[in-house]
């Protein structure tokens, strides 16, 4: 079974986030960085890895990324500052 990601980015002032989901997460966060993933990312400059979870498989990592685009802003916020509580790219990490 293929792995799967759901990963939450932001740009630099932290005032945008999104929400994917992938099986190759660091080709697509790569993506994201180069511009070249959506248009929303590239217009807003969202090129940040605030935080990750992995799946054991796409479909779970799909199901959590559905819904996690639900939850209220402030709710993603506060998982990313348990997962991540200095608010570092993780991208460097991968």
């Amino acid at each position: 079974m293929q792995k799967g990601f759901t990963y939450m980015l932001s740009n630099k002032n932290k005032t945008v986030l999104y929400v994917g989901g992938s099986k190759f997460l660091k080709k697509r966060v790569t993506l994201h960085k180069e511009g070249k993933a959506t248009e929303f990312t590239k217009k807003y400059n969202v090129n940040e890895l605030l935080c990750f979870e992995e799946y054991s498989g796409f479909h779970d990592a799909f199901v959590r990324e559905k819904e996690l685009k639900n939850w209220k802003k402030e709710w993603k916020w506060n998982l990313i500052k348990s997962m991540n509580p200095d608010l570092k790219d993780l991208y460097f990490d991968l």
